[in-house]
């Protein structure tokens, strides 16, 4: 499994795109993924093939978010949000990067999708900081943050 960074911002937003319009239950809110595809033009991103992305947001230089990450339905339950999440954390670190952060749906809404999405996160040593009401309007967010 080959991580790379994506270089032109046109292929970001266009890999972006692809995946997440193949992850509508993650992905279902039009307004943010056209947000996300947009984003994505000027941010750190790296995939597997057009198989999966990870996009990275710089906060501060000791922190910093993963903005978004993705995974073809396909192709889930592979290791390829780990191996982009190993890439991303070796980037960051290289950087000076001391904290990653996340925003997940919080464990208030008991969707199934986003409690394996928690689960992933914990299991690769994030731990959940806050759960924020009012942030995504309706949607309960949680912060999830790891040392790097």
């Amino acid at each position: 499994m080959i991580v790379v960074e994506v270089e032109l911002p046109d292929e970001r937003s266009r890999l972006c795109e692809q995946v997440l319009r193949d992850l509508p239950e993650w992905f279902g809110i039009e307004e943010a993924t056209a947000a996300y595809i947009a984003d994505v033009a000027e941010l750190p991103t790296f995939r597997i093939e057009d198989d999966g992305f990870l996009s990275l947001k710089l906060h501060t230089p000791l922190a910093a978010e993963v903005y978004v990450m993705g995974v073809r339905r396909a192709r889930r339950g592979h290791g390829l949000g780990s191996a982009l999440l190993r890439s991303a954390e070796a980037y960051l670190r290289a950087r000076g990067v001391e904290y990653l952060q996340v925003k997940t749906l919080g464990p208030s809404d008991p969707d199934a999708g986003y409690a394996n999405t928690r689960s992933f996160y914990l299991a690769r040593g994030f731990v959940p900081l806050e759960e924020i009401h009012g942030l995504w309007e309706q949607n309960p967010c949680l912060i999830m943050v790891k040392r790097l």
